[in-house]
């Protein structure tokens, strides 16, 4: 497929603006000793692009725009609306958000907007407009960067303006009030609404609040932020037309849902920041790649930001060591990323994160990290090559996993059968897979799942009829379905799936997996439970009363409240095809044990001759990488080919 750029990417944000204009000419300079290719402006600018209310300085920004240009640098330009300045506060402290307690936010930080305030939207709008019409055809111009992490700070608010705004949206959805009553189950408590103005935001509450409320705020709030970005996009795509709009998501983010973000996109970019000191980090990073690579439809995506080094926001913010970042960066190259830049370009002197590391640090180029940067952009600028193979490649899969926000949602809710992490839980799976060496998509509820002989869905605990029934006609249809515990639980008004849950009773996924669960029985904390049969190994979490119709039981609980019971089952269906059900949370080595069984039933070779540890492989287009996230020197066997490895050593080798 063709790529979005004429090479790959390298670069970073670049804040001119925070320095004195005497380094500008030095940037550039290092920029091009570094094969940097783009830099991100204007992120943060808005004081300074528009200093008082209809005031605007542009001087600066156009001299930025001479200098990188004539450098041959492009920019994205970022629409500078993330984070307001203070006069907009002064004068309009009512677009400053409100937390579910009630208590206004003050200025000082940023992100400090209400995402459903006219007026901030008013003034946002305006500064959009200005930009785009003076830098919109602009020849250094290579795209467009809406606001900046949109929701990282600030996913809801809960002023009036915004409460009037779900009732509006509400209103859209369930049309009447009796149909918002029979959604929400209003009956319980005596929750039930005679008008939409009753209705509130979930405000802090003495306990438990109405699940369905929670959901459909959340639904609410993700939606009111994708508004403020469409908004944007409008008046850029009127007055920069063909430039394409992107705006930077954050891998695994819980408060919006991306899904319906990503067709808003003209290509998906991302900001990652794994721990260096982690060593299963890769393992969260490698999967974020993979669902920034499926929420595009496998179109190549831009790495907006990663660090070079250590950050500046965790308890203990360890430093990257020698080759860790190239690790990482290969990471995103081999998982579908045609651009890598970084926050940031120069390390600030000044503000909340002048401890961030950068591309040029506070020791300046002669120093080990930018000694890195310089190797590194010179590399990536080898592989830009058509003979490389890379640059607008895709990356072959045979196996899914169907990932679901709103199941995250309700899986966080107080009041569920049991704290259960979802991320964590779908990410034990994705482990399991990566140590295979086996690449996957990420899907979601109800897509289209023909061209996977492998689908995976764990932990959907909320979902709708036909989206349980899509899930088991890839079974009916000869491929293999995994789905565990809390799958089919709930359906999308958070409503039970009466009579044995996995849809309910009768429902297609029940007689495809040839199970129904009667009764929960979760597992204390920390507090494992060996499993017999015909497959060996500890589970953790949870346990189910499950009822066997006719499939065959390959695990059981050897003790625990479901002892004796099946713990993980394996029905055959259709032409060729299986459907397994698994009532728990396997260790590390179970789950090594059920995929490779999988696998096999599926037709689909690992990459490894052995689950491996530490150390992934990936084929995108005709190039095979292989990448030690570990301080080791490893020596793999992958297709057959035994490939040695230094410490966070890659290899870049012909796909076989």
């Amino acid at each position: 497929m063709p790529s979005i750029f004429p090479s790959i990417r390298y670069g970073g944000d670049y804040n001119p603006d925070q320095w004195d204009p005497s380094v500008w000419d030095d940037d550039v300079r290092l920029m091009r000793g570094a094969s940097v290719t783009t830099a991100t402006v204007g992120v943060f600018s808005w004081a300074r692009l528009e200093p008082r209310p209809g005031e605007f300085d542009f001087e600066w920004l156009d001299t930025v725009f001479e200098k990188l240009h004539a450098g041959g640098i492009r920019v994205i330009l970022a629409t500078a609306t993330a984070s307001p300045p203070a006069w907009l506060a002064k004068l309009h402290p009512e677009t400053l958000p409100v937390d579910e307690r009630g208590n206004r936010f003050g200025f000082g930080s940023r992100q400090q907007y209400s995402p459903s305030s006219a007026v901030y939207r008013e003034y946002a709008l305006r500064l959009v407009r200005e930009l785009a019409t003076r830098y919109g055809a602009h020849p250094a111009l290579e795209a467009w960067h809406t606001n900046n992490e949109y929701g990282c700070h600030v996913s809801a608010s809960y002023d009036e303006e915004s409460v009037a705004a779900f009732r509006t949206w509400l209103e859209a959805r369930y049309g009447t009030i009796a149909e918002l009553n029979r959604a929400w189950g209003t009956g319980f408590w005596s929750q039930r609404y005679d008008s939409f103005d009753e209705v509130d935001a979930p405000r802090y509450a003495p306990t438990f609040r109405n699940p369905t409320q929670l959901l459909d705020w959340r639904r609410f709030s993700s939606h009111a932020l994708l508004e403020l970005h469409r908004a944007e996009r409008a008046i850029l795509t009127e007055l920069s037309p063909g430039i394409p709009v992107t705006t930077n998501f954050m891998g695994f983010f819980r408060d919006l849902d991306y899904w319906q973000w990503a067709p808003e996109m003209d290509f998906i970019s991302d900001d990652e920041y794994p721990d260096p000191a982690d060593p299963l980090s890769h393992i969260h990073s490698a999967a974020t790649r993979d669902l920034m690579r499926s929420l595009g439809g496998g179109k190549p995506w831009l790495l907006m930001e990663q660090s070079t080094s250590a950050v500046n926001w965790r308890d203990r913010n360890a430093a990257k060591a020698p080759g860790q970042h190239r690790a990482t960066t290969f990471q995103s190259l081999a998982r579908g990323a045609d651009g890598i830049l970084h926050f940031q370009w120069r390390q600030s002197a000044s503000g909340a994160e002048k401890f961030h590391a950068a591309m040029v640090p506070h020791g300046g180029e002669n120093t080990r990290v930018h000694r890195e940067v310089q190797a590194l952009g010179r590399e990536l600028a080898e592989l830009s090559s058509p003979e490389a193979g890379i640059l607008g490649a895709g990356v072959p899969v045979q196996a899914a996993i169907v990932w679901d926000w709103e199941s995250w949602w309700a899986l966080s809710q107080e009041a569920t059968p049991t704290r259960i992490d979802y991320l964590a839980g779908v990410l034990e799976w994705y482990a399991a897979l990566l140590r295979q060496g086996v690449a996957i998509d990420f899907v979601r509820p109800g897509a289209a799942l023909d061209a996977y002989r492998l689908v995976i869905a764990p932990l959907l605990q909320v979902a709708a009829g036909d989206e349980l029934a899509s899930l088991a006609a890839v079974a009916e249809r000869g491929g293999t379905l995994v789905a565990s515990y809390q799958t089919g639980i709930l359906d999308r008004e958070l409503h039970v799936h009466l009579g044995g849950y996995l849809g309910g009773a009768g429902s297609a996924l029940q007689r495809t997996l040839g199970v129904s669960v009667e009764e929960f029985a979760p597992l204390q904390a920390g507090v494992p439970t060996a499993l017999t049969g015909d497959f060996e190994g500890q589970a953790s979490i949870w346990q189910e009363h499950v009822t066997v119709a006719d499939a065959s039981t390959i695990a059981t609980f050897a003790d625990g409240h479901a002892a004796g019971g099946a713990a993980i089952t394996r029905r055959e269906a259709g032409e060729g095809g299986a459907a397994w059900y698994v009532a728990t949370q396997l260790d590390a080595a179970g789950f090594d044990a059920l995929i490779g069984r999988v696998l096999a039933e599926a037709g689909i070779a690992p990459a490894f001759a052995r689950p491996e540890y530490g150390v992934e492989t990936v084929v995108r287009g005709t190039t095979r990488f292989v990448i030690n996230h570990t301080p080791e020197a490893r020596e793999v066997v992958v297709a057959a080919q035994t490939v040695a490895l230094e410490p966070y050593g890659v290899a870049v080798v012909p796909a076989r």
